[in-house]
Protein backbone atom coordinates (compact mmCIF):
# COMPACT_ATOMS: atom_id res chain seq x y z
CA UNK A 1 0.00 0.00 0.00
CA UNK A 2 1.80 3.31 -0.71
CA UNK A 3 2.64 5.72 2.12
CA UNK A 4 0.12 8.62 2.80
CA UNK A 5 2.29 11.89 2.25
CA UNK A 6 3.27 14.16 5.31
CA UNK A 7 0.76 16.36 6.66
CA UNK A 8 3.11 19.08 5.94
CA UNK A 9 3.95 18.52 2.18
CA UNK A 10 -0.09 17.75 2.15
CA UNK A 11 -0.90 21.34 3.41
CA UNK A 12 1.84 23.13 1.59
CA UNK A 13 0.37 21.54 -1.74
CA UNK A 14 -3.14 22.61 -0.78
CA UNK A 15 -2.15 26.30 -0.25
CA UNK A 16 0.34 26.87 -2.63
CA UNK A 17 -2.81 25.86 -5.38
CA UNK A 18 -4.95 28.61 -3.09
CA UNK A 19 -2.08 31.11 -3.84
CA UNK A 20 -3.28 33.48 -6.42
CA UNK A 21 -6.31 34.06 -3.99
CA UNK A 22 -4.06 35.73 -1.24
CA UNK A 23 -1.77 38.52 -2.24
CA UNK A 24 1.05 37.73 0.49
CA UNK A 25 1.59 33.96 -0.85
CA UNK A 26 4.90 35.04 -2.83
CA UNK A 27 6.79 31.46 -3.26
CA UNK A 28 6.25 28.41 -4.96
CA UNK A 29 5.76 25.15 -3.33
CA UNK A 30 7.91 22.04 -3.64
CA UNK A 31 6.83 19.71 -6.16
CA UNK A 32 4.60 17.50 -4.53
CA UNK A 33 1.83 14.25 -5.26
CA UNK A 34 -1.36 16.13 -7.05
CA UNK A 35 -2.94 13.06 -6.54
CA UNK A 36 -5.02 12.23 -2.98
CA UNK A 37 -6.75 9.74 -1.23
CA UNK A 38 -10.46 10.86 -0.39
CA UNK A 39 -8.85 10.59 3.83
CA UNK A 40 -5.66 12.56 2.70
CA UNK A 41 -8.13 15.07 0.54
CA UNK A 42 -10.54 15.25 4.21
CA UNK A 43 -7.49 16.43 5.98
CA UNK A 44 -5.91 18.80 3.34
CA UNK A 45 -9.70 20.12 4.06
CA UNK A 46 -9.40 20.12 7.27
CA UNK A 47 -6.05 21.60 7.60
CA UNK A 48 -6.96 24.48 5.09
CA UNK A 49 -10.22 25.41 7.32
CA UNK A 50 -8.09 25.27 10.25
CA UNK A 51 -5.53 27.63 9.09
CA UNK A 52 -7.96 30.43 7.42
CA UNK A 53 -10.64 29.87 10.18
CA UNK A 54 -8.56 30.05 13.39
CA UNK A 55 -5.12 30.05 12.88
CA UNK A 56 -5.00 33.01 9.87
CA UNK A 57 -9.19 34.42 9.42
CA UNK A 58 -6.67 37.58 8.40
CA UNK A 59 -5.92 35.81 5.02
CA UNK A 60 -9.57 34.45 4.23
CA UNK A 61 -10.56 38.56 4.70
CA UNK A 62 -7.65 38.90 2.58
CA UNK A 63 -8.35 37.48 0.02
CA UNK A 64 -11.88 38.36 0.21
CA UNK A 65 -11.28 41.83 0.09
CA UNK A 66 -9.00 41.01 -3.32
CA UNK A 67 -12.17 39.27 -4.76
CA UNK A 68 -14.19 42.04 -3.75
CA UNK A 69 -12.06 44.55 -5.13
CA UNK A 70 -11.52 42.75 -8.50
CA UNK A 71 -15.44 42.59 -8.80
CA UNK A 72 -15.88 46.35 -8.32
CA UNK A 73 -13.56 47.01 -11.14
CA UNK A 74 -14.45 44.49 -13.57
CA UNK A 75 -18.07 46.27 -13.17
CA UNK A 76 -17.02 49.43 -13.19
CA UNK A 77 -14.81 48.87 -16.56
CA UNK A 78 -18.24 47.43 -17.81
CA UNK A 79 -20.13 50.48 -17.01
CA UNK A 80 -17.59 52.92 -18.80
CA UNK A 81 -17.48 50.84 -21.94
CA UNK A 82 -21.19 50.72 -21.95
CA UNK A 83 -21.11 54.21 -21.23
CA UNK A 84 -19.02 55.15 -24.04
CA UNK A 85 -20.71 53.00 -26.39
CA UNK A 86 -24.09 54.73 -25.17
CA UNK A 87 -23.09 58.44 -25.06
CA UNK A 88 -25.61 60.25 -26.64
CA UNK A 89 -28.29 58.22 -24.71
CA UNK A 90 -26.27 59.18 -21.26
CA UNK A 91 -26.16 62.42 -22.21
CA UNK A 92 -27.29 64.02 -25.01
CA UNK A 93 -31.10 62.43 -25.34
CA UNK A 94 -33.60 65.41 -26.34
CA UNK A 95 -36.30 64.37 -24.36
CA UNK A 96 -34.29 64.34 -20.76
CA UNK A 97 -34.78 66.87 -18.67
CA UNK A 98 -31.44 69.29 -18.27
CA UNK A 99 -30.91 71.64 -15.74
CA UNK A 100 -28.23 74.06 -15.13
CA UNK A 101 -26.19 75.71 -18.46
CA UNK A 102 -27.23 73.89 -21.85
CA UNK A 103 -23.81 74.47 -22.26
CA UNK A 104 -21.98 73.82 -19.17
CA UNK A 105 -18.40 72.50 -19.50
CA UNK A 106 -19.38 69.65 -17.03
CA UNK A 107 -22.01 67.90 -17.08
CA UNK A 108 -23.56 65.88 -13.46
CA UNK A 109 -26.14 62.88 -15.20
CA UNK A 110 -28.34 61.47 -12.26
CA UNK A 111 -30.29 57.92 -12.31
CA UNK A 112 -32.97 58.40 -9.38
CA UNK A 113 -36.20 57.38 -7.97
CA UNK A 114 -38.47 60.26 -5.90
CA UNK A 115 -38.73 57.55 -3.13
CA UNK A 116 -34.97 56.94 -2.81
CA UNK A 117 -33.80 58.48 0.89
CA UNK A 118 -30.00 58.67 -0.56
CA UNK A 119 -31.25 60.68 -3.52
CA UNK A 120 -33.11 63.20 -1.28
CA UNK A 121 -29.94 63.07 0.79
CA UNK A 122 -27.82 63.98 -2.36
CA UNK A 123 -30.46 66.79 -3.66
CA UNK A 124 -29.65 69.81 -1.57
CA UNK A 125 -25.85 69.44 -2.62
CA UNK A 126 -27.17 69.35 -6.44
CA UNK A 127 -29.16 71.69 -6.03
CA UNK A 128 -26.73 73.99 -4.39
CA UNK A 129 -24.04 73.25 -7.11
CA UNK A 130 -26.52 74.28 -9.68
CA UNK A 131 -26.81 77.81 -7.68
CA UNK A 132 -23.04 78.18 -7.48
CA UNK A 133 -21.41 77.21 -10.34
CA UNK A 134 -23.22 78.32 -13.24
CA UNK A 135 -21.15 76.17 -16.11
CA UNK A 136 -22.72 72.59 -15.14
CA UNK A 137 -25.10 71.05 -16.99
CA UNK A 138 -27.45 68.36 -14.81
CA UNK A 139 -28.88 65.62 -16.63
CA UNK A 140 -31.70 63.61 -14.95
CA UNK A 141 -32.62 59.97 -15.61
CA UNK A 142 -35.69 58.93 -14.10
CA UNK A 143 -35.29 55.60 -13.28
CA UNK A 144 -38.57 54.07 -10.69
CA UNK A 145 -37.69 51.34 -8.96
CA UNK A 146 -39.08 51.44 -5.82
CA UNK A 147 -42.51 50.67 -6.60
CA UNK A 148 -45.87 51.65 -7.36
CA UNK A 149 -45.57 55.29 -6.27
CA UNK A 150 -42.22 55.86 -7.96
CA UNK A 151 -43.02 54.88 -11.33
CA UNK A 152 -46.61 57.26 -10.87
CA UNK A 153 -44.25 60.07 -9.57
CA UNK A 154 -41.75 59.42 -12.93
CA UNK A 155 -44.88 59.74 -15.23
CA UNK A 156 -46.13 63.03 -13.21
CA UNK A 157 -43.09 64.64 -13.64
CA UNK A 158 -42.03 64.03 -17.64
CA UNK A 159 -45.75 64.67 -18.23
CA UNK A 160 -45.22 68.19 -16.18
CA UNK A 161 -42.61 69.09 -18.52
CA UNK A 162 -45.53 70.18 -21.17
CA UNK A 163 -46.22 72.52 -18.46
CA UNK A 164 -42.92 73.84 -18.20
CA UNK A 165 -43.01 73.27 -14.46
CA UNK A 166 -40.32 70.20 -14.54
CA UNK A 167 -37.56 71.69 -12.24
CA UNK A 168 -40.09 73.02 -9.92
CA UNK A 169 -42.16 69.71 -9.67
CA UNK A 170 -38.89 67.85 -9.29
CA UNK A 171 -37.60 69.91 -6.71
CA UNK A 172 -40.34 69.98 -5.04
CA UNK A 173 -41.02 66.08 -5.05
CA UNK A 174 -37.38 65.45 -3.97
CA UNK A 175 -38.19 67.85 -0.62
CA UNK A 176 -40.81 65.46 0.38
CA UNK A 177 -39.55 63.43 3.32
CA UNK A 178 -42.99 61.04 3.27
CA UNK A 179 -43.57 58.02 1.79
CA UNK A 180 -45.01 59.32 -1.40
CA UNK A 181 -48.68 58.89 -2.37
CA UNK A 182 -50.69 59.40 -5.09
CA UNK A 183 -52.43 62.06 -2.95
CA UNK A 184 -48.90 63.54 -2.47
CA UNK A 185 -47.87 63.47 -5.66
CA UNK A 186 -50.75 65.44 -7.25
CA UNK A 187 -50.93 68.07 -4.07
CA UNK A 188 -47.31 68.13 -4.68
CA UNK A 189 -48.30 69.43 -7.98
CA UNK A 190 -50.70 71.74 -7.13
CA UNK A 191 -48.34 73.34 -5.34
CA UNK A 192 -46.27 74.42 -7.80
CA UNK A 193 -48.81 75.74 -9.96
CA UNK A 194 -49.38 72.45 -12.38
CA UNK A 195 -52.80 71.80 -13.81
CA UNK A 196 -53.84 68.51 -11.91
CA UNK A 197 -56.19 67.29 -14.08
CA UNK A 198 -54.04 67.80 -17.75
CA UNK A 199 -51.07 66.50 -15.69
CA UNK A 200 -52.94 63.28 -15.51
CA UNK A 201 -54.09 63.62 -19.35
CA UNK A 202 -50.75 63.61 -20.30
CA UNK A 203 -49.36 60.84 -17.93
CA UNK A 204 -51.24 58.75 -20.07
CA UNK A 205 -49.58 59.69 -23.26
CA UNK A 206 -47.44 57.24 -25.23
CA UNK A 207 -44.43 59.35 -25.11
CA UNK A 208 -44.19 59.29 -21.33
CA UNK A 209 -44.21 55.91 -21.13
CA UNK A 210 -41.65 55.21 -23.71
CA UNK A 211 -39.46 57.97 -22.16
CA UNK A 212 -39.96 55.91 -18.71
CA UNK A 213 -39.22 52.24 -20.86
CA UNK A 214 -35.62 54.04 -22.50
CA UNK A 215 -34.75 55.84 -19.17
CA UNK A 216 -35.10 52.12 -17.48
CA UNK A 217 -33.08 50.48 -20.32
CA UNK A 218 -30.32 52.45 -20.57
CA UNK A 219 -29.55 51.87 -16.77
CA UNK A 220 -29.73 48.39 -17.40
CA UNK A 221 -27.46 48.76 -20.17
CA UNK A 222 -24.82 51.12 -18.22
CA UNK A 223 -24.85 48.90 -15.19
CA UNK A 224 -26.82 51.07 -12.70
CA UNK A 225 -27.93 48.76 -9.51
CA UNK A 226 -29.00 51.24 -7.62
CA UNK A 227 -30.06 54.82 -6.70
CA UNK A 228 -28.84 57.40 -7.23
CA UNK A 229 -25.84 57.23 -9.56
CA UNK A 230 -24.22 60.33 -10.74
CA UNK A 231 -22.17 60.32 -13.61
CA UNK A 232 -20.07 63.36 -13.98
CA UNK A 233 -18.87 63.88 -17.50
CA UNK A 234 -16.81 60.14 -17.71
CA UNK A 235 -16.66 59.27 -14.38
CA UNK A 236 -19.03 56.79 -12.37
CA UNK A 237 -20.33 57.81 -8.76
CA UNK A 238 -22.68 54.92 -7.49
CA UNK A 239 -24.50 56.34 -3.95
CA UNK A 240 -25.22 59.39 -2.21
CA UNK A 241 -22.96 61.98 -2.77
CA UNK A 242 -22.96 64.97 -0.77
CA UNK A 243 -22.31 69.22 -1.68
CA UNK A 244 -18.59 69.13 -0.99
CA UNK A 245 -18.19 65.56 -2.77
CA UNK A 246 -20.01 66.85 -5.72
CA UNK A 247 -18.17 70.51 -5.79
CA UNK A 248 -14.56 68.04 -5.54
CA UNK A 249 -16.25 66.05 -8.58
CA UNK A 250 -16.87 68.57 -11.07
CA UNK A 251 -13.86 70.74 -9.76
CA UNK A 252 -12.06 67.64 -10.69
CA UNK A 253 -13.77 66.57 -13.71
CA UNK A 254 -12.87 70.15 -15.08
CA UNK A 255 -8.98 70.17 -14.77
CA UNK A 256 -8.70 66.92 -16.04
CA UNK A 257 -8.34 65.10 -12.64
CA UNK A 258 -9.39 60.90 -12.10
CA UNK A 259 -10.78 60.28 -8.58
Amino acid sequence: MRKAAPRVAIFAAAFFALAPAFAHAQQAAAPVATSFTPAQKAEIQSIIKSYLTTEHPEVMAEGLQNLQKKEQDDSETKSKEAIAALRDKVFHDPATPVSGNPKGDVTVVEFFDYQCGYCKMSEPGLEALLKQDKNVRVVYKEFPILGAASVEASHASLASIKQGKYQEFHDALMGKKDHLTSDLIYSTAKSVGIDVDRLKKDMASADVQAQVDASLKLGQDIGVRGTPMFIINDTIFPGAMQGDQLKQAVDDARSGKKP
